[in-house]
Formats: C-alpha cells, structure tokens, sequence
C-alpha cells in the first residue's frame, strides 16, 4: 500500500491533560470526517501511528490519544497489573467527551461525522463510548469485545486473582454498563467486529456472543458484521485494516 504522507499534516497535541497524535490530510475542508483511534493494552499512541496514517490517507483525520499508564501517561508493569484493565477503559470513556469537544471546537471535526476504531482494549473502549453517545456515526472493533460481563468472568479465571472488594466493585461496574445488555442503544448502526479465530488473549467467543443476540434486530444486516480471520491470534492485519477502511468510507464519509 503506498502511503501518501506528503499529503498529511502530523501533530502531537495535548487535549487537557491527554497527549495524542493528530493526523489530518492536507485539504481544504471546513469540517473533517473524523476518526478516534484507540490503542490496546500496554500499547501506546506511536505504536498505533502507522495506522492512523492509513486511515489519514484515505481523507479521514485521525486521533490517537494515550490511556492512563499508557506512553506518555506514567507506564506500569502490564503483567503485574492487568486488573487495572477496566479501570483503563472506564477512564477512556470518561475522558472521551473531552476528545470530541476538543476535535469539533478547536481541530474542525465534523461533530455529525465522528467514528471509533479500537484494538484489543482499545476495542472495548471503543464499544463502550459507542453504546452511550448515540452521536458516534460507526465503529471498527478489532480484538476487542462488546460482552464486557462474559471477558471479565474469562479474566478473572485466567489470572486465578483473588477478588478483593475493589475488584468486585470494578467488576460489578462493567457488568452494570456492559453493552450486551444495552442491545437498544446499539440495533441499526454501524458495527463491524474484526477478530482472530485463534485470539488467545480476548477469545472470539465473546464477540460471537454478542453478534448473535443483536444481529437478528437489525433491519439492514449489511450495519452489523462479525468477520473471522482463521489461525490469527491477537493480532491486527493489513487485512483487517482494509476492511476498516472500507466500513469507514461506506459509513464514515
């Protein structure tokens, strides 16, 4: 794929206290189609950078903003870590009001044309603020999962943790806003799942869950798809990152 770069304007920005990368092709619009980019787990915003050059490249401006303990924002120790998991997420969505406003007042983004990408956390992430801002126009899930209540019941298993109250609180938190459950904020926009059929770290299962209790209530199927790449771990393609594109331009444009 040959990349335009030329045609594309990078900036690291700070909104509030979030520092993020900004791409923008060099056109001239008065308001941008807009797409926020969120990254995973122990990943950060430069980590992401090629692919929001990408999606830069094909007319969008692109945001990829570092999460709390993420790049810029004092990094842990992952491994020892990993039940701060939601308490990420939760902090993204929270913070993500701030990221729109700031990209419609200060960075010309259309505030009718803003959509999501996530990968693996980022997913989660991006499933959860698309469940609760009826304004987000559509949204790539790549790894991640809509069933937060069913992933957190596989985490908890697969750390063999023991479930101090803080932990029963942050679970019962994302089972209460799980977006599984909240079928009526989602029926009939655009969804499009992208996973790894052998996925080790977030199983495909989770989103076949949740596809198959929403994809029977959308009047266009076309809206809602879940596409399986077989023997693919945790992992984003080039493929995958095609089929992005292609979602964004049909929904996204």
């Amino acid at each position: 794929m040959h990349l335009h770069t030329s045609l594309i304007k990078e900036e690291k920005v700070h909104i509030g206290n979030i520092p993020a990368i900004l791409f923008r092709p060099k056109e001239d619009k008065e308001k941008f189609p807009t797409i926020i980019f969120y990254h995973g787990w122990s990943s950060y915003k430069e980590a992401q950078r090629i692919r929001g050059l990408i999606l830069a490249t094909v007319g969008f401006q692109v945001l990829i903003p570092d999460a709390i303990y993420h790049g810029e924002r004092n990094p842990i120790d992952y491994w020892k870590n990993t039940y701060k998991f939601w308490e990420v997420v939760f902090n993204n969505i929270e913070e993500s009001s701030l990221l729109i406003e700031a990209l419609v007042s200060k960075y010309d983004a259309d505030p009718d044309n803003i959509s999501l990408i996530g990968h693996s956390m980022g997913g989660f992430t991006s499933a959860g603020i698309f469940t609760y801002n009826p304004k987000i126009k559509s949204v790539v899930i790549l790894n991640g999962s809509f069933a937060w209540d069913y992933y957190n019941q596989h985490l908890i298993k697969e750390l063999d943790i023991e479930i101090t109250d803080k932990l029963h609180e942050i679970g019962e938190k994302a089972k209460k806003l799980d977006p599984s459950n909240k079928l009526e904020a989602l029926v009939d926009r655009p969804i499009l799942m992208l996973h790894g059929r052998s996925d080790s770290l977030v199983p495909v299962d989770n989103q076949r869950l949740f596809y198959q209790k929403i994809e029977p209530l959308y009047k266009d199927k076309e809206k809602i798809k879940l596409i399986e790449y077989p023997n693919l771990d945790h992992f984003v393609t080039t493929n995958m990152m095609e089929q992005s594109i292609i979602w964004f331009k049909k929904y996204g444009i």
